[in-house]
């Protein structure tokens, strides 16, 4: 699509991550050589794109974006196939790449970063789990029993961690760790 490919993908997903790592953030906008002024006009236009009648929806949308998916599979939810459509990694996050699932209809149920052919951080304490260092499926690979909520935006989520008798909850912002704070 003219004007926004996965560069400006990239900026979208730093948007929300904005609201959790100034910091992290700035340093990844230079790192695109993108201003705050291109990030907000890029999110603006990114939210148009998910209201419009007329550019299309479901896997076409973000292939028209990122381009074609590294991989399409079928993954099963109780009685129902989903098909999963993930992308190469993004510059941002090279060992990560985007994951869209899709309900039978083709509409986007979910979509977040994943690690997929890298080894995850090694992640023993609460401690080992700083900023930007994992995604949600290495929180549940390491800490065993996890408790999933979704956030208060379809970009957030949260993960409830017991470990030692405390009790964390690990935020997350297109899968990707933002903070963890103890309750």
């Amino acid at each position: 699509m003219k004007g926004f490919a996965r560069r400006e993908f990239q900026l979208v997903l730093l948007r929300r991550m904005a609201d959790y790592q100034p910091g992290l953030v700035e340093d990844a906008m230079r790192e695109l050589g993108a201003s705050r002024t291109e990030m907000r006009e890029v999110n603006a236009r990114w939210q148009r794109i998910l209201r419009s009648r007329t550019f299309p929806r479901g896997l076409r949308r973000y292939e028209a974006v990122l381009g074609p998916p590294a991989s399409v599979a079928q993954r099963r939810l109780g009685d129902v196939a989903c098909d999963v459509a993930r992308w190469p990694p993004l510059t941002l996050w090279p060992g990560l790449r985007f994951e869209i699932m899709m309900a039978p209809d083709g509409s986007v149920m979910h979509e977040w970063l994943v690690r997929d052919g890298v080894p995850a951080p090694r992640l023993e304490t609460v401690d080992d789990l700083v900023p930007w260092s994992c995604v949600v499926g290495d929180v549940d690979e390491c800490f065993g029993t996890v408790a999933h909520q979704d956030g208060d935006v379809p970009s957030r989520w949260h993960a409830t961690i017991t470990t030692s008798g405390d009790t964390y909850v690990a935020h997350f912002v297109w899968g990707l760790l933002q903070t963890v704070v103890g309750i």
